[in-house]
């Protein structure tokens, strides 16, 4: 397995290369934030873990989000089917993830620095909004719309057709709720840009909803401009 990190890199310079470290490192108890400024060996030889089952974890799961992130298919040539599987298997999968993850972290920042940082109030009622609003949403797809859609693949009659269509409008106007809520996350964080001094669980979060953000504009591109258009003009 290829190794990107290493024991001696600095624990807070990973984190801030993968995010989703932190997530590995909040587990393992191995503290990301105050004590971020060291190499990753100190911390492990102070958990007494194991550090070859540290650095295969750690480097796995880097691998896999580069293989993922990586991965260059002409989504316009395939199937209905292959689309489809790709979007869930990525796309809601991160936010499956993901969403429930960077929940607490957004909790704590606004806990600890809210009384200084007013606007993070907001953020954390945005992130909320927009969690909430995914769940239902990834849901609603998995469980109805695409099913419907595979189902027009094999039969096109215009009575499914027509059903594609109604759910198609819907499932768009659900991203443009997404959209604007990300977008407002953006504009209220400068461009998710933490303050000078910001501990790291708070440029964790900034950097983790930077790529929340990166990760839905791509996955609404597949379904908006690929999927939908497809499915909705097909007869």
């Amino acid at each position: 397995m290829e190794q990107t990190f290493n024991e001696q890199h600095i624990i807070g310079e990973i984190v801030t290369a993968f995010p989703k470290a932190g997530d590995l490192f909040k587990k393992l108890r191995i503290d990301f934030c105050c004590g971020g400024n060291r190499p990753l060996i100190e911390a492990i030889e102070e958990r007494n873990l194991s550090k070859d089952e540290v650095l295969e974890k750690l480097n796995g799961l880097y691998n896999e989000m580069k293989a993922m992130n990586e991965s260059e298919i002409d989504w316009k040539a395939t199937s209905y089917s292959e689309l489809i599987d790709h979007i869930v298997n990525k796309h809601h999968r991160y936010l499956n993830e993901e969403l429930p993850q960077l929940s607490p972290y957004v909790t704590k920042v606004l806990r600890v620095h809210g009384a200084n940082h007013p606007h993070l109030v907001r953020v954390h009622k945005l992130f909320n909004q927009l969690k909430a609003e995914l769940e239902e949403h990834t849901i609603k797809e998995e469980t109805d719309s695409f099913p419907l859609i595979l189902q027009f693949e094999k039969e096109h009659t215009k009575e499914n057709h027509e059903l594609v269509k109604k759910h198609v409008a819907e499932l768009e106007g659900d991203h443009d709720e997404a959209g604007t809520i990300i977008k407002e996350i953006r504009d209220i964080t400068n461009d998710f840009q933490p303050p000078v001094g910001a501990c790291g669980t708070y440029r964790l979060v900034y950097q983790r909803l930077e790529a929340l953000e990166a990760d839905l504009f791509q996955h609404i591109h597949l379904e908006n401009n690929i999927l939908f258009p497809r499915a909705a003009a097909a007869i």
